[in-house]
Formats: structure tokens, C-alpha cells, sequence
């Protein structure tokens, strides 16, 4: 393929010599073929080389853009929250179970009783053993707060009292003087000193009222017991605060009931007077009590006697 195109442009400038002669006749010196392809090959060379640019060029790069570093965007430190310490386990207040007390009933003396100014009473009141604990003769009732009526500070257990026994416990009061309403505090106190229940007394003193003076009514009764096993005594002081009748009938433990008819004790002036009973028990090993219920005047039940067979 390259002949074919040498030989063309051969031919194509032999044909440009032609033209360039001139008009008058030469004797044309004869060429050798070889003489002739010579000079057509240089002829060709330098015609190429004229027309081929100065300097051959390599194509321009492709630009490439700098390389710019983007800062990487981090997610925004956020302030770390601060982790709430666990709530505080508060634990529950300890519950009262070893010296827990029930108040069961006002024995004598019934919130707002009538009392005269200056008369000595007894005030009586039954308590539970509601907790896990047994009670022993070196606990104590103690005064608290109010008015102590002339009481003493404080009052021994009567008894040992075992987890769910009651107990009666007593304590010798004096109304005040003058006419008004009075309430006395009480605590109940454990052997090592710290009080767990509290009960009180309230009554009221009356003023003179046209020289009547103060509602005909008892105002304690004391109970106690004796004989033995099979032919127990009972007895009940009674006191009241002037002059009048008192009807009365027995409670026994063991649910009996007193359907007999007790002669009214008659009392001309206050003061105390005793009626007693008997109680033919005999269970072994048993815990047995007795109360008096005052009918007239004042509807209440007073005091208990306990006793028991060995």
C-alpha cells in the first residue's frame, strides 16, 4: 500500500515539473529510472516535511482537578448525659410488731364521765396484747401529757400478759377542782424504756348548778379474787360520788350469763361499798375473769378479777 501511494505522489509531481518548463525546446538530459525515483522520493519527503507541523504535540492532559479535602462533617459531639444515679431504696419503716397494744374498752370511767370537784377515782382501762412480745410485770403505764388528776407518774403492769391476752390496768385519779373538761395522756412503756401505745382519760368536773352538784354516778370499781380451785370469791368495789342507787349484774369469761336479780345497793352519801359472787371453775391450766357491769346509773361495764386453776 505504501508503493500504490508512493508511486501517486510520483506522478503527481512529475506532473508539477511538467508544467514548470520552459516554452522553449531543451534537449532533455535522459534520466535513469533510479536517477527519477530519487529525486520523486526527495521531492515527496520535503513536500510532507513542509506541510507537517513544527513539532508534533502530545495531546494536552486531561486536567485533573487538585484533589480538595472535604473535611469529613462529623456527627456534633453532644454534651454526654449525664446518667441519673438509681433512685435511693428507702426502706420501709420497720413495723411495731414485738410491743404492739390494742385499746379494747374504757373498763371504768367512759370519756366524759361527771366527776365532783375534788373526788378520788379509779380509772380502769382493758388493753390487748396485739403484738409477738409477752408483757412483764417490769413494763409500765406511763404519764405522757394533759392532766394527771394527781395520779403517779407512772404504774407497773399488774401481770405477765402473753401475745393476744388482755389486761386491765388501773390507775387512782383525783378530779381537779375546778369546773371544766380534763384529758390525761398515757403511754405504755417497755422494759427497756421506749413507749409503743398510747390511751387516756378524759372527764369532766361539773359546776354547781342551783346546789345539785354533779349527776348521781359511779366512778370506779375495783375487782379482785380468792378462795381456790372449784370455789373462787369475787369482789367489787364499788364508789360513788354522792348519795344513790346501783344495780349491777356479773360478765364471766366463759360467756355465761347472770339472769339472777342483785339487790340495788344503796348508797346514802358517796363513798364505796363491796358486793361479791362466787365461781365454782375448776379447768386446769385455764385463765379465768370476772367483771361487773353497772347497770344503773351509768350503763358500763367496769373492772376485771382473774384467777386460775393450777
Amino acid at each position: 500500500m505504501f508503493k500504490k501511494a508512493l508511486f501517486v505522489l510520483l506522478t503527481i509531481s512529475l506532473l508539477l515539473t511538467a508544467c514548470n518548463l520552459p516554452n522553449s525546446p531543451a534537449s532533455p538530459t535522459p534520466l535513469s529510472v533510479d536517477a527519477i525515483f530519487t529525486a520523486a522520493a526527495q521531492t515527496v519527503e520535503a513536500q510532507l516535511t513542509s506541510s507537517a507541523p513544527a513539532a508534533t504535540l502530545a495531546p494536552p492532559a486531561t486536567a485533573i482537578p487538585p484533589t480538595v479535602e472535604i473535611p469529613t462533617s462529623a456527627a456534633p459531639t453532644l454534651p454526654a448525659v449525664a446518667t441519673q444515679p438509681p433512685a435511693p431504696t428507702i426502706a420501709p419503716a420497720a413495723t411495731q410488731t414485738c410491743d404492739k397494744a390494742d385499746f379494747v374498752a374504757d373498763v371504768t370511767i367512759t370519756d366524759g364521765t361527771e366527776i365532783a370537784a375534788g373526788t378520788a377515782f379509779t380509772k380502769t382501762w382493758r388493753v390487748k396484747n396485739s403484738g409477738t412480745c409477752a408483757w412483764t410485770t417490769s413494763y409500765q403505764l406511763v404519764f405522757a401529757s394533759g392532766t394527771q388528776m394527781g395520779a403517779p407518774a407512772a404504774i407497773s403492769f399488774p401481770s405477765a400478759v402473753a401475745p393476744g391476752q388482755t389486761m386491765d390496768i388501773s390507775v387512782s385519779m383525783v378530779a381537779p377542782t375546778t369546773p371544766n373538761t380534763y384529758t390525761g395522756n398515757w403511754k405504755l412503756r417497755n422494759a427497756a424504756g421506749q413507749n409503743f401505745s398510747s390511751i387516756y382519760v378524759m372527764i369532766k368536773v361539773p359546776g354547781s348548778s342551783g346546789g345539785g352538784g354533779a349527776a348521781f354516778a359511779v366512778t370506779s370499781v375495783v375487782m379482785s379474787s380468792g378462795g381456790s380451785c372449784g370455789a373462787f370469791t369475787i369482789n367489787a368495789a364499788i364508789t360513788t360520788n354522792g348519795p344513790g342507787s346501783v344495780t349491777y349484774k356479773w360478765i364471766r369469761s366463759d360467756g355465761g350469763t347472770d339472769t339472777a336479780v342483785h339487790p340495788a345497793v344503796i348508797f346514802s352519801a358517796a363513798g364505796t361499798q363491796t358486793v361479791s359472787t362466787t365461781w365454782a371453775a375448776s379447768p386446769p391450766g385455764t385463765t379465768l375473769w370476772m367483771e361487773i357491769y353497772i347497770d344503773t346509773p351509768n350503763h358500763q361495764q367496769f373492772g376485771r378479777a382473774t384467777f386460775s386453776c393450777p
